[in-house]
Formats: C-alpha cells, structure tokens, sequence
C-alpha cells in the first residue's frame, strides 16, 4: 500500500514554564515593521524562544543577515544539547487557535513527505503549491535550514474535507487527549491550545487518511490536471526550502538510500480548507501610470464576457463591473493575472497589490490608475484551480490577517 503523504513525527516541545515567549509569529509577516521584530526582541530577551531560531523577512538581503544565520544554527545547537525538549515520538499535535474574532481554527500538526511535494508550475504531486514559488526567495532560508540539527516551521497546508472526514473526528474526542499547551500568543495572536494525538488514535486519522486519499480524485473529476491531495496554502517558500536541502542532500549522496532520512520530511500544520474559521480574502490589483481607459477597454475585449467573474473597476470617480470569461480559467485571477503580466512588458505602468476595498477606491482617484476589485474565491475553488490551471498567479488570496498566520511551536530533528 502507498505510504500516506503526511504523517506521525517526533516532535519536539519546549520545556519553559511560559510558552507565550516561546512562540512567535511567521518570519514573512511584518516584513516592512522593523519595529514589530525588535517588539518581539525585547518581549522574549533572556528567554528561551523561536525567536532565537529564526531569521525575519525583513532582515533579509540585511548586513545582519550572516551573522543572525550563524547565531540562529548555533542556539539551536544548544537548544538541542542541553535538554531544552521533550519528545513526543510518532505523534501529531491537534491544535485549536482561538482568533480575536473568537473563531477557532483547527489543524494538526504532523509532518508532510517532501517525495509527495512538487512546488514546480506543472506538478502532479500529492501535494502542490497554490501560487508560483518565486525561485530566488530559496537560497537565503536554505542557509539557514542546511546546517540546522532541527526545524522550526509554520507551514499550514490544506485538505479539501468537504466531509470534515480527516481532522473533525479527533475535535470530538480532543477531552480524552493529553493537553500539552495552553496559552496566549504575543502581540494579538490569540490563544492557542495542543492536545497529544498518538497510539490509537493516530492510527485511525492513518486509516482514514488513506481512504481519503484513494477516493479524492472523484472530487475533480471533468478538470483537465491531475488530482491532488494536500495544498500548501501559506508558508511554501519555507516547505519549497525543505524540498531544495532534501534534494541537495540527495545529490551529495548518490550511493546512499535517504528514504528513512528525517531530511526526507517536513513538519506542517494541516487544515481543513471548509473549517468555518479558514478566513480567505481576495488581494486586490491597482495598476498605476497606465492609460486607465484604454487598459480597461483592452480588458473588455480580450478577456471580457457577457457573464463570468465579475471584475469591478474604479477610475477617478467613475465605477462599473466587467465580467471575465469563465471559459479562460477556474478563477477571476487566474484569467486576468497573464492578461495584466502581458499588457505591462508591452505598455509602461506598474502593479500593486492591496488588501481591502477602501484602499484600491482610493487609490483609484489618483492620475492615470486603475482599480480592479477581484471577487471573493470561493474556498471549493481553491483546488479546482489549482487542479485545472496549475499553480495559481502570485498573491491570489491571503489566508486571513497578520496577526492570525501560524506561530513556530513545534519543532523535529532534521538531522541523524
């Protein structure tokens, strides 16, 4: 029988009495808040902590970026050697984050196997990325991760459990489970809960998961693409890392079986893409120094239809709705993204990417831009699209606001 993709870990949880300054947020949010990341300094100072064990986006390309890689890999280190860990071995974690609006998400927390992965825009993988993985983002995380003894990560990947047949089953039983933390998270996080998931029990999510997996192609019978079973919905420049140190590592030993090598896998948090509390908002285009009427009309006549995705646009005052042709893609975006990429490289103006309405209306008042609202995607979408059109154009979605992105609490060696 074919080994699930995502699986039981050894995972490893701090020994601290205060987890709250254990766990910090993803290192790609807040990448232009500089002020954010030395908040979080001065929180966890003399603690020990994720943040110890990361390298923020905004340092990247920074004069302080060396010398934090090699100061990250060297805690680390100590970390590991003088028993800061406990181990939970052949695991998941069950984990519910209560959100500021009082939502709980669920997920668990496992690891996924990175011979199932494939970022690349023509996958057939199990498990694929959503939006194109931009290539030169990789190298700075790998030299972090290649000399690294364990990993840290915040990945959430996604299933398409309309039947909330994979992670609900365990919400039921989560009073019998054994709670390993229980806190709140810094700087707006929320709160965050962990029950130990293992023995029995993880057995029946393996056994379920297999049938799950044997069974989803049905979902998208009629697509042109091959099915999938997991989306990696945030965090893939991270789980892309992974992939690209397991097949260095691979090339650096052509004799040797890596097949039971823990570099072969990558710890995730896995959701249900229909779980009530997965917030998906669409990310708005404005397009600015163009021809505002003539880009729209060009809209009009090479993507436009009588009826599709609506496509609402704002130029100074002036608002209407275009509707985009269904025929060329599963998603609005997908339809307008390659027609916006190759009206730029033939005509001059610049693209932006905004969140919320109010600012792209504003913005729209400004000479010569174009405001371009896209329409909420639908959560069934989501993998339709990516079935049928392969990954999906850059910032298609945002899976909720700053604040809600996974923190870095659980961790796994990564090394033998």
């Amino acid at each position: 029988m074919k080994q699930n993709c995502f699986l039981p870990a050894n995972i490893l949880l701090p020994k601290v009495e205060d987890m709250s300054k254990w766990a910090v947020i993803a290192c790609d949010q807040f990448s232009s808040q500089p002020e954010y990341w030395d908040d979080v300094r001065e929180i966890t100072k003399d603690s020990i902590s994720t943040m110890n064990l990361i390298l923020p986006e905004a340092e990247l390309g920074s004069q302080k970026e060396a010398a934090h890689t090699k100061l990250i890999n060297e805690t680390m280190a100590k970390y590991m050697a003088d028993g800061s860990f406990t181990t939970y071995e052949n695991s998941f974690i069950y984990v519910e984050r209560t959100l500021l609006n009082g939502d709980v998400r669920k997920g668990l927390v496992g690891m996924a196997d990175l011979d199932a992965y494939d970022y690349s825009g023509d996958s057939s993988s199990d498990i694929r990325a959503t939006e194109k993985t931009v290539v030169s983002r990789i190298p700075p995380r790998m030299r972090v991760r290649e000399n690294a003894p364990a990993e840290f990560p915040h990945v959430l990947m996604l299933a398409d459990d309309h039947q909330c047949v994979l992670i609900e089953p365990i919400t039921l039983k989560r009073d019998s489970l054994t709670k390993v933390y229980d806190c709140d998270l810094m700087k707006n996080g929320g709160h965050i809960t962990g029950w130990l998931v293992n023995g029995a029990e993880a057995d029946a999510f393996n056994e379920r998961l297999a049938q799950y997996s044997t069974t989803v192609a049905s979902k998208y019978e009629g697509l042109v693409g091959n099915s999938m079973v997991f989306a990696v919905g945030d965090g893939n420049h991270s789980l892309a890392t992974a992939k690209s140190c397991y097949e260095a590592l691979k090339k650096q030993n052509p004799d040797t079986d890596l097949s039971a090598h823990p570099a072969r896998y990558a710890l995730v948090e896995l959701g249900n893409i229909h779980d009530s509390a997965q917030s998906f908002e669409p990310i708005h285009r404005v397009l600015l120094d163009v021809d505002s009427k003539a880009l729209l009309q060009a809209i009009r006549e090479e993507i436009g239809a009588e009826t599709g995705f609506p496509l609402i646009w704002h130029i100074g005052e002036e608002s209407g709705t275009i509707y985009l042709d269904e025929k060329k893609g599963q998603l609005g975006v997908a339809v307008l993204q390659p027609f916006l990429d190759a009206y730029l490289e033939a005509n001059k103006g610049e693209i932006d990417y905004i969140h919320g309405e109010e600012p792209v209306i504003n913005m729209a008042k400004g000479e010569n831009v174009l405001g371009l609202l896209l329409p909420l995607m639908k959560k069934s979408e989501l993998f339709r699209g990516v079935v049928a059109d392969d990954t999906l154009p850059r910032k298609t979605f945002s899976m909720g606001h700053a604040e809600e992105k996974r923190y870095y609490l659980e961790g796994r060696k990564i090394i033998k």
